[in-house]
């Protein structure tokens, strides 16, 4: 960089733009947008960008449009999307997921404080055997989502401490409540296997959960590729479940109904239902060659392919091709692998978008032999820690979230009263 390009921390907008690979025009959009500070230099002639927040900008990624029609911004310090990944407080979501524990990353996300997530998680072992009573007159075969919904209302009725809204209460309540989900539904069918799946309150949430979802045995490579999967979907940002749970936090809620309202959304087609889409995607690739006929199929007929593009990541996924890879490292050579690769294959020659988070997890179902629907239940277990961490910030505000409609019905017998701009009212 020039010596004449930079003045007391500030850089021209060449050196701006290069550092941020984008074009100079994007730095006025960044500006107008609020995302860039920029003041003009003494001779005059040239616009000057912060130094330091161009810096910043580059290690984040590119930032996000502000909000468009139907969006409500919301202040948070939790999680921030990137140009293919979310950033948890500041830290790369890719670099957690491939070293660190969920339990670990839960806790960061809910304090900002290394070691948050170290103490045990446990559930009371009232709580965990109303749940399962709970769930005694469902009919057999019921998906793991399902039953899910059934769980945290029973544990809800069954902790006396619900009502805890402070920041230590409501943490604690999270790592009982995210044991209790995994410990109340029940072990995978054991089938034709020998090996019993790990015992309540045995191994991390992963371990516990791997026994849920599949009746085999965890070998450590497909295990890690679990614990990824629940770190990646953790928490990502305002997704619609996570606002559902911030609007319920903000009128006081108790952190079960939050889980409980997440859940509800959660479990549409568009959000992480999607998971069970790409699952069966999978499941109807009986052999490599007939990808291009499942594939051809569901395109006739008019259906998006599951498990392909992202609203936000328009260039692909960061996340999936970290799971995909580990899944990869994890399983060589498996037949259901094989399955997903040729749906990857054919969606690339197809020119479809590139495969998202769903896929990649309905892939490490097919590999693992998890039992159906086993997408939707760990994408419901990691989230759970992310509306968590939204309802501690949304019970330390003073006022409910109450978006404002845009009346459109026929007109009103007085006048209306003015609108007002969305945000928080009563």
């Amino acid at each position: 960089m020039a010596e004449n390009d930079q003045v007391g921390g500030w850089i021209d907008a060449a050196a701006a733009a290069e550092r941020l690979g984008v074009k100079p025009a994007t730095l006025y959009a960044y500006v107008s947008r609020g995302v860039l500070r920029r003041r003009h230099a003494p001779d005059g002639r040239r616009s000057l960008f912060d130094a330091a927040q161009v810096e910043e900008l580059a290690r984040r990624g590119k930032p996000r449009r502000g909000p468009g029609p139907g969006e409500l911004a919301i202040e948070s310090a939790i999680t921030a999307l990137g140009a293919d990944r979310p950033y948890y407080r500041g830290r790369d979501v890719l670099g957690l997921a491939e070293h660190g524990s969920f339990e670990d990353v839960a806790g960061w996300l809910w304090t900002g404080r290394d070691g948050a997530g170290e103490a045990p998680w446990r559930a009371p072992d009232e709580g965990v055997a109303a749940a399962v009573a709970a769930q005694s007159g469902l009919p057999e075969g019921l998906l793991p989502m399902d039953r899910l919904q059934v769980i945290v209302t029973a544990l809800a009725a069954a902790d006396p401490r619900r009502h805890h809204l402070d920041p230590e209460g409501v943490t604690a309540t999270a790592r009982s409540l995210i044991a209790g989900l995994v410990e109340a539904l029940p072990p995978a069918p054991n089938g034709s296997h020998d090996d019993d799946p790990p015992q309540v309150g045995e191994g991390g949430v992963a371990a516990r959960l791997w026994g849920r979802l599949c009746a085999r045995p965890a070998e450590a490579g497909a295990l890690r590729a679990l614990e990824a999967a629940l770190i990646l979907l953790a928490d990502h940002e305002l997704a619609a479940s996570t606002l559902a749970a911030r609007v319920a936090a903000s009128v006081r809620a108790d952190p079960y109904a939050v889980v409980a309202s997440g859940l509800g959304v959660l479990s549409g087609p568009l959000h992480g239902g999607a998971s069970y889409g790409a699952e069966r995607l999978i499941a109807e690739v009986a052999d490599p060659e007939s990808a291009a006929q499942v594939v051809g199929r569901r395109l006739r007929g008019g259906e998006r392919i599951p498990g392909f593009g992202h609203v936000v990541y328009k260039s692909g996924d960061g996340r999936a091709t970290l799971l995909l890879d580990l899944v990869r490292a994890a399983a060589p050579g498996h037949p259901r692998l094989a399955a997903a690769e040729a749906v990857l294959d054919e969606a690339a020659r197809r020119r479809l978008p590139s495969a998202n988070i769903d896929f990649a997890v309905a892939a490490l179902g097919a590999v693992a032999g998890f039992v159906p629907g086993a997408g939707e239940a760990v994408f419901a277990v990691a989230r759970t820690a992310g509306w968590l961490a939204h309802a501690i910030e949304e019970y330390g505000g003073a006022h409910p979230l109450r978006p404002r409609a845009v009346y459109t019905g026929p007109p009103l017998p007085d006048a209306a009263p003015a609108p007002r701009r969305p945000g928080r009212s009563g």
